[in-house]
């Protein structure tokens, strides 16, 4: 049974529909991302899921429970983080951790998130002294703390430098193996790509593409890009010639290609050919970022053109 089952669900502020018939499961142990740019619906529908806010039609079902009857139970079975969350000034990191801890049966150990989102040396530091990256680490971590089946996690990296990112990463994928399912809301796309089992892009309220990050990224239609610096100048209609190659542009030492799949062999045997070699090579493939704006691009067209039909 999947853990998280969402059916035409729907949300309208006034004459404004936020959420428009979204539906998706999420099954045990996944991590499962919701992309889309701001303004998209994707933390209403997050909060509707959380039991933050009340749905206008559909149903949403987490480890079996309908998130609008807020029993304890299901509070006991999900954590979430927000985009923006506080907490009194004058509470350090501990004392929210030691407090939230004593709201559940079996609590993770307050030291060891400490340690893995990097809180130790804050530990006895007030919340209003944190920068805005330790508050979201917090943030993390309490909605960690009750060793939740279900974490709803809305843009949990955002503020953090890259290396405290990476740890954060490091202990989703931790969380994986435990049998903790995560829905993931996150605006970067190197984070979906390296922890999302499966992703969902939403624009304007409405599902408009659902794959592995891996399958998104393959059905886009975009070019190979490659770079190099050349042993030697060279004359650059040699590339342009090749039918693998759609373009060529030099901008100093650095020559960028792109084309399609074969590019970069056929580029790298014309040049060889001449007796010029490939130094500081990259291999650019189609990512989930070149497919998130193929397909936020193709839904804004779509809805002009229906507009302009209308």
């Amino acid at each position: 049974m999947p853990v998280i089952e969402v059916a035409d669900l729907r949300k309208v502020y006034g004459e404004r529909t936020v959420v428009d018939g979204v539906s998706f499961s999420v099954e045990q142990g996944e991590i499962f991302g919701v992309l889309g740019p701001n303004g998209a619906g994707k933390t209403t529908m997050v909060e509707c899921i959380g039991g933050l806010r009340r749905r206008d039609g559909g149903s949403i079902r987490v480890a079996g429970m309908d998130p609008a009857d807020e029993g304890v139970a299901f509070r006991s079975a999900l954590g979430i983080q927000l985009q923006e969350s506080r907490l009194p000034d004058k509470m350090s990191v501990e004392e929210a951790l030691n407090l939230y801890a004593s709201f559940y049966p079996e609590p993770h150990d307050p030291n060891v998130l400490l340690e893995r989102l990097g809180l130790v040396e804050q530990r006895r530091t007030y919340f209003a002294k944190l920068s805005g990256g330790q508050k979201q680490r917090l943030s993390v971590a309490l909605a960690l703390i009750g060793n939740p089946r279900v974490a709803i996690l809305d843009e949990l990296t955002t503020g953090l430098d890259p290396v405290a990112r990476r740890e954060v990463w490091d202990l989703l994928e931790d969380l994986r193996g435990t049998g903790v399912t995560l829905l993931l809301v996150s605006h970067f796309m190197e984070e979906a790509e390296r922890l999302c089992d499966r992703v969902i892009v939403i624009d304007h309220g409405r599902i408009i593409a659902a794959d592995t990050p891996e399958g998104l990224a393959a059905n886009v239609a975009a070019d190979q890009r490659m770079s190099f610096s050349p042993s030697t100048s060279f004359d650059l209609g040699i590339l342009e010639a090749l039918p693998d190659v759609h373009g060529v542009t030099a901008a100093g030492e650095r020559v960028t290609v792109t084309g399609t799949d074969n590019v970069a062999s056929a580029v790298i045997i014309a040049l060889h050919e001449r007796g010029i070699s490939v130094g500081r090579l990259r291999v650019d493939q189609p990512s989930l970022d070149d497919a998130f704006v193929a397909l936020t691009r193709e839904d804004v067209g779509a809805r002009t053109e229906g507009t302009v039909a209308r």
